[in-house]
């Protein structure tokens, strides 16, 4: 069924985001500054979290652990899931995958190139859970590696195999925590040091404010909020475009029902070339006046520059 742009509920969504870097830079720090955050600490490392910026987790030592403790009723009092890291958890998720089908694992124990499949499939599934079913942000965090690429040095994600490009498909914003001289950034735009991903006017080079005794950790949450309004600016914009859209298209129905021959045809052709269209009512509309004039029997006259009887009748002159 095709469906208007005005159509997308935007208001309420989720946020999806990634965020890489070195260890010890503040990706833990960061993420749980998303609003009412569970820290997934699949890393155990909350103890190197300064303890007041610290919040509720879970420590899970299995990917069904994961599973069992990620359910509605136990999240009643969270907005954010924190993923940390998001490498430990396709950890979690190899002896799971290949529990369920050995042919998802070697001899070995490691992974088969189809259990490298499955988790990446796993690992999308889960984030649309977390993103569809409970209704949560998430952030996953990631660490980063420097990888040589000719005479460049390229940072990517520390996951092995093709996974490392199945991560990003969910994800509405994600990008590389560095140090800039004295300053760390987020990198939301794409560049040759780095993939990223930025939406909604939210890209470019973000600067992390140091955090200093009694600032809040709250700049992912001003960060969503930013995002939230800006869904809220273009749903205002769409909103609108559909109204001049529905004005549109009733006027244009309206001056098409009143042809029935080639003179209403040319009498009514200038009222249709002015009407003021938004979204797709134009190209609608031109189908709908093409198969009312074919219904009718009527032809366009290069010569005449105006419509006429198919059959060959004469009507009155109206340019195109």
């Amino acid at each position: 069924m095709i469906r208007q742009p005005s159509d997308v509920q935007t208001k309420a969504k989720k946020i999806r985001m990634l965020i890489a870097g070195y260890p010890g830079i503040g990706k833990t720090t960061l993420g749980l500054s998303a609003p009412r955050a569970l820290h997934i600490d699949i890393d155990a490392g909350i103890d190197r979290i300064e303890p007041r910026y610290r919040r509720p987790y879970i420590q899970p030592k299995t990917y069904q652990e994961v599973l069992d403790d990620l359910v509605p009723e136990n999240l009643i009092d969270f907005d954010t899931l924190v993923f940390d890291t998001g490498g430990k958890l396709l950890d979690l998720m190899k002896p799971w995958a290949i529990k369920n089908d050995p042919k998802n694992g070697k001899r070995d124990g490691s992974l088969s190139l189809q259990g490298y499949g499955a988790v990446g499939r796993e690992f999308t599934r889960l984030m649309d859970y977390c993103h569809y079913t409970l209704d949560k942000h998430f952030v996953v965090l990631f660490h980063a590696v420097e990888d040589k690429d000719g005479e460049n040095t390229r940072l990517r994600l520390m996951i092995e195999g093709g996974t490392k490009n199945t991560v990003w498909i969910p994800m509405d914003l994600g990008g590389f925590l560095e140090m800039q001289g004295n300053d760390r950034t987020l990198g939301l735009s794409n560049c040759e040091r780095y993939f990223a991903k930025g939406t909604r006017g939210i890209n470019g080079l973000l600067k992390i404010p140091e955090l200093h005794d009694g600032d809040p950790n709250n700049y992912l949450t001003r960060l969503f909020e930013r995002y939230a309004q800006k869904e809220e600016a273009d749903a205002k914009l769409l909103a609108a475009d559909q109204e001049a859209y529905e004005a549109a298209m009733k006027r244009g129905n309206e001056i098409i029902h009143a042809v029935s021959d080639a003179d209403s045809a040319n009498l009514n052709m200038n009222l249709f070339k002015k009407i003021k269209h938004s979204l797709s009512s134009e190209r609608e509309l031109k189908v709908a006046w093409n198969r009312r004039i074919k219904d009718l029997g009527i032809v366009f006259s290069v010569e005449k520059g105006c419509y006429i009887n198919a059959e060959g009748g004469d009507a009155h002159e109206k340019t195109q």
